[in-house]
């Protein structure tokens, strides 16, 4: 607000200056006009006086020879007092003017070197408010500075997990334990989830296994047999379908391959809980019995050859 006010000052002197240098410039042009209207009267009074003594002079010389009476003589004379009277008092208005037109340049320097004084105090006033807008700035921006440290040490003391969840284990406990920046605090289990079971699987049986495949699975403490005492229960097996197949080995030397629920059929049990042990069966293709010894002595996987689908030409 400061600079701004400073700046509209600084826009006002200038316009006032303009203002007062064409002023002082109509002064000294109507100087100018006056010494040139003065002068020529000045001319004009010397010419009377000229043509006044001439008269005189003649007048001297009519009265001598007696063709003149003395009154015509002394009203020639004081004729030629009034022309010099005259000339003297139009002499002292050219002085004048010539007086005004000099004042009148005094006044343009005068008004030159005034308003560049003022400009110049304005424009230091406004740099002046300009750095102390920005030296507020600063302490602003610093103030925020600390606040949001201070905002953030406060949040510290509060931690917030990343999802909505149970912790299931306490990995660092006490109280007044230091913690390092990343450090894992507890492990937490979300509250929404799907299931999933995590077979592992040799990695000569590996290429068996293709994404989509339907799977049966026994959950430890569900009765795979059916009971006639557990109608709600008794399912047998329930049907699952391979949704991943990890590329990297495990570090028990298998593969890991995620089962989900299969939609069509029975839903899963809704008591079984993360962490429980399943087992599960996948089923091969019908082989001849040489074949599996063949493919075991060798160690070939099952079903390594693949046939390629026999078209139409191929048959005929």
């Amino acid at each position: 607000m400061d600079a701004a006010r400073h700046i509209y000052e600084s826009l006002g002197f200038l316009k006032t200056k303009e203002l007062k240098l064409e002023q002082a410039a109509n002064y000294l042009q109507q100087s100018i006009l006056k010494i040139q209207s003065d002068s020529i009267a000045v001319e004009a009074a010397k010419s009377d006086l000229e043509i006044s003594e001439k008269q005189l002079s003649r007048t001297q010389q009519l009265y001598e020879d007696g063709l003149k009476s003395l009154t015509d003589l002394e009203t020639k004379k004081q004729k030629v007092q009034e022309t010099k009277s005259y000339l003297i008092g139009a002499r002292n208005k050219l002085l004048a003017s010539q007086n005004d037109f000099i004042n009148a340049k005094i006044e343009i320097n005068s008004i030159e070197n005034q308003y560049r004084d003022k400009i110049s105090k304005a424009e230091s006033d406004k740099y002046t408010a300009m750095s102390s807008m920005y030296d507020a700035e600063a302490l602003v921006t610093k103030m925020q500075g600390q606040y949001m440290n201070y905002s953030m040490r406060t949040g510290f003391y509060c931690i917030k997990a990343p999802i909505t969840g149970y912790i299931t284990k306490a990995l660092r406990m006490g109280i007044g334990e230091t913690i390092k920046t990343g450090e894992a605090l507890v492990s937490i289990m979300p509250s929404v989830y799907d299931l999933a079971v995590a077979m592992f699987v040799e990695p000569l049986d590996i290429p068996l296994l293709i994404k989509g495949e339907k799977v049966r699975i026994m959950f430890d403490g569900w009765p795979t047999i059916v009971f006639s005492g557990w109608p709600n229960a008794s399912y047998g097996t329930f049907g699952g379908k391979i949704i991943s197949i990890d590329n990297i080995i495990s570090d028990n030397g298998k593969y890991r391959v995620l089962i989900a629920p299969d939609s069509t059929e029975q839903s899963w049990p809704t008591e079984i809980r993360v962490g429980s042990g399943a087992r599960a069966i996948t089923l091969l293709n019908n082989v001849p019995i040489w074949y599996e010894l063949w493919r075991n002595l060798n160690g070939f996987p099952p079903d390594y050859y693949k046939k390629e689908p026999i078209t139409k030409k191929d048959k005929s």
